[in-house]
């Protein structure tokens, strides 16, 4: 079984400056250790809402790390702070606008305000980068539904071939 790279990547001013603990990186990767069989290694940076540092993570982790998939949480609002998206979509070589449109749709099951959200996915080299939400709890209701399609993703960019805990979460692929 292949070893998956996990980078996680929180964004927040205040868990970066100690004011609070970051519950929403740790939330990932349970979540996580419990979709995925394979071993994983987990990249975990913790920064500012610094559009220029958010960039320059995002590109280390897929860059340097080489992780499959990259997770960051917080900095997907409207506040004149969030700019997790813009950053996001700088470094991006191509955008998967469905991650985001299924993870505001089934948002909005739970809270009116998940049309505020800016949350975007990408590829940047052979990593899958997808933006979630600051909340640990918004984090499961987003990950889950569209977390089927992330091992069969990862495939066709090159990445590691996830083995998924089908007790919890089957990963979709297509019948060859």
């Amino acid at each position: 079984m292949d070893t998956v790279n996990i980078g996680i990547l929180t964004l927040s001013d205040r868990a970066s400056a100690g004011v609070y603990e970051d519950k929403s990186g740790k939330e990932i990767k349970k979540l996580l250790q419990s979709y995925i069989k394979n071993e994983m290694i987990f990249h975990y940076e913790l920064i500012p809402d610094e559009y220029e540092l958010i960039k320059q993570k995002l590109i280390y982790l897929s860059d340097d790390k080489k992780c499959d998939l990259i997770l960051s949480t917080g900095g997907t609002g409207p506040a004149l702070r969030d700019v997790t998206p813009e950053a996001t979509e700088e470094i991006c070589d191509k955008m998967l606008p469905g991650f985001a449109e299924e993870m505001r749709r089934v948002s909005l099951k739970y809270v009116p305000t998940a049309i505020l959200s800016r949350q975007c996915a990408g590829i940047r080299n052979k990593s899958l980068i997808i933006n979630l939400p600051g909340s640990p709890k918004a984090i499961k209701e987003c990950l889950e539904p569209v977390f089927s399609a992330i091992p069969y993703c990862i495939d066709l960019i090159g990445g590691a071939y996830i083995q998924t805990n089908e007790d919890i979460i089957k990963a979709f692929r297509p019948k060859k």
